[in-house]
């Protein structure tokens, strides 16, 4: 299938590794020219050179941090001067410190907040209006299993990514008519670093071995297995795709089967 990605061209946040590297290949790989971002300087270059070896869509980088607040505005910056124009966001954000919520930091929460949700929100109002005005443009938003099923010792992650579901949906009925959808990603248990940190701190936490860990949580997943970054990659690359012009406002699970809701 023609994704109509060729000549697309796509910002994608913390992407220097992991989720967001895996959605920026899998977008370059259907001819989008991709701008992948992050902390790590020498990260994004080989990952941006690993990108444009394959050909297909190019790769640019811009070394940037969430968590400063001059970041969205450096962002809009970048892309005008090497992009012109931005066809398609992926929002995503690294994760909060593991915990129980009964037991977080309120100052931790607030900047956390900061970084995982008005960043977000900022960014994609930066370029909302030029995708509107060209009458196309696809904001797709990774988040976690934990909006739909919270996930234990996750607490701040559940609630500080919940608040984007409502700011998604809402979006997408606002922005619907100029051409423009709002989706929102939901992986389970890629097989990611940070899932190891995770499996890391659930071991330490629990007095299991990793292994231990990890065997539980594979049991617990209907396909017997953690997802590949290239999975959930391809599906994301579909959701900014013009072949889904139809989705929109729709939180679409990447887990194996793992939420246990319908």
């Amino acid at each position: 299938m023609d994704l109509g990605l060729t000549g697309k061209r796509a910002l994608v946040l913390a992407s220097s590794r992991g989720l967001g590297l895996g959605v920026a290949e899998a977008i370059a790989a259907e001819g989008a020219d991709v701008m992948i971002s992050g902390r790590d300087g020498a990260r994004l270059e080989a990952a941006a050179n690993a990108i444009n070896a394959r050909g297909a869509g190019k790769a640019h980088f811009v070394v940037c941090d969430l968590s400063d607040k001059a970041t969205p505005a450096q962002l809009q910056e970048t892309i005008e001067k090497d992009f012109g124009r931005l066809d398609i966001l992926v929002n995503n954000t690294g994760g909060p410190p593991p915990g129980a919520m009964s037991e977080a930091d309120l100052s931790v929460v607030h900047r956390q907040f900061e970084i995982m949700v008005l960043s977000v929100m900022d960014v994609t109002a930066r370029f909302l209006p030029g995708m509107r005005a060209q009458g196309w443009g696809r904001v797709l938003t990774i988040a976690s299993s934990g909006v739909i099923q919270p996930i234990t010792n996750l607490g701040l992650s559940n609630a500080l990514r919940a608040s984007l579901v409502g700011w998604s949906k809402s979006m997408a009925n606002e922005t619907a008519t100029d051409g423009v959808t709002f989706n929102m990603l939901l992986p389970g248990r890629i097989d990611t670093d940070r899932l190891k940190e995770l499996d890391a701190a659930n071991a330490k936490r629990s007095g299991k071995s990793l292994d231990e860990v990890a065997h539980a949580a594979r049991v617990q997943i209907p396909v017997g297995r953690y997802g590949a970054v290239e999975e959930f990659g391809a599906a994301a690359a579909f959701l900014v795709s013009a072949r889904a012009s139809y989705i929109n406002g729709s939180m679409i699970r990447c887990d194996g089967g793992a939420i246990k809701s319908v």
